[in-house]
């Protein structure tokens, strides 16, 4: 069942969806500043990790202004990729980049629901999630919804901001993070208090391990989880059971 969690008075999902309709137009600006110009970085390891063939399908969940879907359809060059993403202001800007890439005849982007994804059981090679699985309503329920649509092989993949390991460098990190980031968010974006839920998202998000074990509890198999830059973010691949 959905928590229905509330955020200065939203449901979370309905604060949630605020935020990035609001955001969209300064996302990707933002997005070097939350992660010191290393999410590029970050997503390069992570292709080399998940080993897109070609013609493998794959399903971007909440792809935002997909750079990730993008990444995804050269990758496997040939295969489906779909970008789905709640907000309908980071998908116009995602489209653009789309078209801009010539890539519009092999990737869709439609509007729709992580929490119940509208597609077949066993449909794609990989799902991804990148920077989002902290703001859903409902972890485990994105987690299996993302689990049912892969194929009995395929890899379910999740990139996102994590909490430095390191205790002198998880101190400044956070200062950065709850101080600092918001009033970034206000000079740069004209956005103080949708900059200041991003680390609040932060806050309760579980550890790298916690995470881990939540993969593992809807059903993944040889879960795999890399720190990156000191833990300031972390990568988790879990694994469909193989039909015997």
């Amino acid at each position: 069942m959905e928590k229905q969690v509330l955020i200065r008075g939203k449901k979370k999902e309905e604060f949630v969806h605020s935020v990035f309709e609001n955001i969209a137009s300064k996302y990707d600006l933002m997005n070097n500043l939350l992660s010191f110009r290393r999410h590029k970085a970050w997503r390069n390891f992570t292709m080399k990790k998940m080993k897109v063939q070609q013609g493998d399908k794959a399903l971007d969940v909440a792809c935002g202004t997909a750079d990730w879907t993008i990444a995804l359809a050269k990758a496997s060059k040939t295969g489906r990729i779909v970008g789905l993403d709640f907000s309908k202001n980071m998908l116009k800007i995602g489209k653009k980049k789309v078209q801009e890439q010539g890539l519009d005849k092999q990737i869709e982007l439609i509007n729709g629901n992580a929490m119940k994804l509208p597609f077949p059981d066993d449909t794609f090679d990989h799902a991804t999630i990148g920077f989002a699985l902290r703001n859903v309503p409902d972890i485990e329920t994105v987690l299996s919804e993302m689990l049912r649509v892969i194929k009995p092989g395929g890899k379910v993949v999740s990139l996102e901001l994590s909490k430095p390991n390191w205790p002198i460098f998880r101190k400044i990190y956070f200062f950065y993070f709850y101080k600092i980031l918001p009033w970034l968010g206000k000079l740069f974006a004209n956005r103080y208090e949708q900059y200041a839920w991003l680390p609040e998202s932060l806050t309760n998000f579980p550890d790298q391990q916690e995470l881990a074990a939540i993969f593992e509890k809807v059903g993944m198999e040889k879960v795999e989880v890399y720190p990156l830059t000191g833990g300031i973010a972390a990568l988790h691949i879990g694994h469909k059971k193989e039909n015997r």
